[in-house]
C-alpha cells in the first residue's frame, strides 16, 4: 500500500479569498515503510505574502520571488503522489489548496476518499486532548527540537512518525511464528516504538505425572480436620 504523508504552506487560511500555496512536501511510504522518496518545492504566489503568514514559516516575498509557478511545476508533483491516498493533520486544509491550485491551472481536483486526516484520528485517540502537531509529537515522544518554523517538508516528516504511533506504531502483524519474528526484527525503530519479538517456547504437558499425584495425596493426607471433610461429611 502506498501512501503520501504531506504539507503545505500558505499565504494564509482561504483559498477562495485569494489566498495562495507557497510550499509543499511530501514523503512516500509504502506498506507503513518511509522508502526515502520525498518531493519538496517552493511556489511564487505571485501576491503579496502577508505579515502573519512569514511569521509563521519564514518564507517572504524576497524568496519567494524567483520561485516557479505552481502551473509550471504541477506534472511533477501529480507524477509523484500518482494514485496513492494523501495523509496529512488537518487534511481539509490541505486538499483545499491544492485543489483550488489545480483548479486554478485547469486540472482535476484530487478526490478527497483519497483523505487521511491525522487529526480526526487523534480526536478519537486522545478526546479532549490538545491535538496539535507539536502536541502530539510531545505526546508520543517524537523529536522536533529541530523545528523552528513550520516547514512543509520538515512538517511531513514529523507527521510521518506521528502517522505510524497513531495507526499501531511498528507492531502491527506481529506474531510469535519464527517467520514473523525474523520480520519483526527487520523493522526499524520509531520514537520510542520497537517491534517486540518473542521467543518461541513448546508448551509444557499440563497433566500431572504419577509421582506428582502421589506427591498431591500426602499433603493431603497431613493436612488436619479441613474445612472440605466438614462439608462433605
Amino acid at each position: 500500500m502506498r501512501e503520501i504523508i504531506f504539507d503545505t504552506e500558505t499565504t494564509g487560511f482561504d483559498p477562495q479569498s485569494g489566498d495562495r500555496m507557497v510550499e509543499i512536501g511530501c514523503i512516500e511510504m509504502v506498506d507503513r515503510l518511509e522508502t526515502g522518496n520525498s518531493f519538496h518545492c517552493y511556489y511564487n504566489p505571485q501576491r503579496p505574502m502577508p505579515k502573519q503568514a512569514e511569521e509563521v514559516h519564514g518564507l517572504s516575498d524576497i524568496f519567494l520571488s524567483d520561485k516557479m509557478l505552481f502551473a509550471d511545476g504541477v506534472d511533477e508533483l501529480l507524477e509523484f503522489l500518482g494514485d496513492a491516498n494523501l495523509v496529512a493533520h488537518n487534511a481539509q486544509f490541505d486538499f483545499n489548496f491544492l485543489n483550488a491550485e489545480l483548479v486554478l491551472c485547469g486540472r482535476k481536483p484530487i478526490s478527497q476518499f483519497r483523505m487521511i486526516d491525522t487529526l480526526a484520528i487523534a480526536k478519537v485517540k486522545h478526546p479532549g486532548a490538545k491535538l496539535t502537531l507539536d502536541a502530539l509529537c510531545s505526546r508520543y515522544g517524537i523529536d522536533r527540537s529541530h523545528r523552528i518554523k513550520h516547514g512543509a517538508l520538515l512538517d511531513a516528516e514529523l507527521l510521518t512518525q506521528l502517522y505510524i504511533e497513531l495507526t499501531g506504531g511498528r507492531q502491527i502483524g506481529l506474531g510469535l511464528s519464527a517467520d514473523n519474528d525474523a520480520g519483526a526484527a527487520a523493522l526499524p525503530l520509531s520514537g520510542k516504538t520497537a517491534a517486540l519479538r518473542r521467543k518461541f517456547i513448546e508448551p509444557r504437558a499440563h497433566s500431572a505425572s504419577e509421582e506428582e499425584l502421589a506427591r498431591h495425596a500426602a499433603f493431603m493426607d497431613g493436612i488436619k480436620d479441613p474445612l472440605w471433610a466438614k462439608l462433605t461429611g
